[in-house]
């Protein structure tokens, strides 16, 4: 195996912590069907992944999802349900980055949605005084930006390809074993961070 030079996280898991029961807990209260049928932590309805892929505004995802779920009331609490799973980023997980992007090139490969994105750039500044992860790596991919996830291997390809990366000098890490297996498939050596395990 070739000398390590590029590694690229997973946020979610890795870097922020997520707690998914608390969106379906928020959801729960908010309707009397069941959102753990809709979304949990192994599978999600393809509407979850349009927005993922930012194939479907934020608008017309909580429009359809108030019909899915028999909900009448207003967006908001529907936003701030699904921004509930989003947790805090430990200061040393930052420590982590600012290191590894001295030693490697580093990136952010993330499947995530708009309506998240604003929610954790927002926690972000308010706890850490910085607006985005934008100088924490090299680059940042989002899914939502790029109408692509993981683990499908077009993602992973787009990555390596536009950054000029070799397969055999990456590491990739995720907390989802999918994720990592759609990175090994394309040569990457792709390692799963187990839970309550830090990078």
């Amino acid at each position: 195996m070739k000398h390590i030079k590029n590694i690229i996280f997973d946020l979610g898991g890795v870097i922020i912590n997520l707690d998914q029961q608390r969106t379906i807990y928020e959801f729960n209260a908010l309707s009397d069907l069941p959102f753990e049928s809709f979304y949990n932590s192994s599978s999600q309805s393809g509407l979850f992944d349009e927005l993922d892929k930012g194939t479907i505004s934020t608008e017309a995802f909580f429009e359809i999802l108030k019909k899915e779920i028999r909900y009448t009331g207003e967006t908001e609490p529907l936003i701030k349900a699904w921004n509930a799973m989003l947790l805090d980023v430990p200061e040393h997980r930052l420590d982590v980055l600012v290191n590894a992007k001295q030693q490697y090139s580093t990136f952010l490969l993330s499947n995530t949605c708009e309506p998240h994105i604003a929610s954790f750039e927002e926690q972000l500044y308010l706890d850490h005084g910085v607006k985005n992860f934008e100088d924490y790596f090299d680059k940042v991919y989002y899914s939502c930006r790029m109408g692509m996830r993981k683990p499908d291997k077009e993602i992973f390809e787009t990555v390596l390809k536009q950054n000029q990366l070799l397969p055999e000098e990456t590491v990739f890490i995720d907390d989802s074993e999918q994720h990592v297996k759609g990175a090994g498939a394309c040569g990457i050596n792709a390692y799963l961070l187990p839970k309550g395990m830090e990078v």
